[in-house]
């Protein structure tokens, strides 16, 4: 039997369409992602209305929300996605130089800034024409789902018990220090457990809701109630909050020495032995032998590798 076109009329394009269009909720930002104008885009969505006899997304107050056809098809549209994917890559098909391809990272916002650049600037030289996206992670996101469907690529995280469900290798390891004014007391002598036991503290918002961070953990251990002053969205805020007030930072070197170069603060060793912070980076089986995100990884671990250690 001839197959006319009519007969399979989903393809490719109108499949990453519909991907992009139940993740971003947004023509606009669809058509941005695609690259493509936003008529293009509406009349892509039209047609996936008539194939699927379902208007896909709907108008609410906030914007557009999916359909619940459109949400069930999801998890199908990114399944036959990735096996397309799959059968045009094949194993010798990837070169770093030439490659388009988008490589999405989630990652927290705590992580040593001078690793970050020195992914970017690796990343730009090696592979000029594609595109890196650093997704950002919060208590709420389901990573572990992320990766097993394909909306990440790695996850870098410092989990005190890393889940075993996943591939992993360690990144880097970094000393736990404090982050103070420059005009802190403890700047000039130094701090002892009661200074950071009667010391106002300011601390970011969990990124788990399922587990202690490295910090928490050991103070809960030692059952040390810090004095929780100053709670944050954002691990970034935090070091621009402590110029000229009274308010203690826990963190890494790396990250304490980049602010630290930049506003009037000081760095302090931390009187609680907190063990190194061990970043790892997280992977699903489903990429493991593909040569691309060997790539990644390899590009991720040699960038840790080269941080230099901040001396105390």
């Amino acid at each position: 039997m001839t197959l006319r076109r009519s007969d399979d009329p989903l393809d490719t394009y109108l499949l990453r369409i519909f991907v992009l269009l139940i993740t971003e909720r947004s023509v606009s930002r669809t058509a941005l992602r695609m690259n493509q104008s936003q008529p293009a885009v509406s009349a892509a969505l039209k047609r996936l209305r008539e194939i699927l006899g379902d208007p896909l997304l709907v108008r609410e107050k906030g914007g557009m929300v999916p359909t619940e056809r459109a949400l069930a098809l999801m998890s199908h549209a990114k399944g036959a996605l990735a096996e397309i994917d799959r059968m045009v890559d094949g194993p010798e098909s990837f070169e770093p130089h030439t490659t388009r391809h988008e490589f999405r990272v989630g990652a927290p916002d705590y992580l040593a800034p001078v690793f970050v650049a020195g992914v970017a600037e690796r990343f730009r030289r090696e592979a000029p024409q594609a595109r890196l996206t650093l997704h950002a992670l919060g208590p709420n996101f389901d990573f572990e789902r992320s990766l097993a469907e394909g909306d990440l690529d790695v996850v870098i995280g410092n989990w005190p018990e890393p889940p075993h469900r996943m591939h992993l290798s360690m990144l880097l390891e970094d000393e736990i220090v404090c982050l103070v004014a420059a005009s802190h007391p403890c700047a000039r002598k130094g701090m002892t457990t009661e200074d950071y036991m009667r010391a106002a503290h300011v601390v970011p918002m969990p990124y788990s809701i399922s587990q202690r961070g490295v910090i928490d953990g050991v103070l809960a251990s030692m059952r040390i109630n810090r004095e929780e002053r100053v709670v944050v969205q954002s691990f970034t805020a935090a070091p621009y909050l402590l110029q000229g007030t009274d308010l203690v930072f826990t963190t890494t070197r790396h990250f304490a020495q980049f602010y630290a170069n930049l506003l009037p603060l000081a760095i302090i060793p931390s009187p609680i032995v907190f063990p190194a912070m061990r970043f790892y980076q997280l992977w699903h089986e489903r990429n493991h032998h593909s040569p691309g995100h060997r790539w990644l990884r390899r590009l991720l671990s040699d960038s840790g590798r080269q941080i230099v250690p901040v001396a105390a």
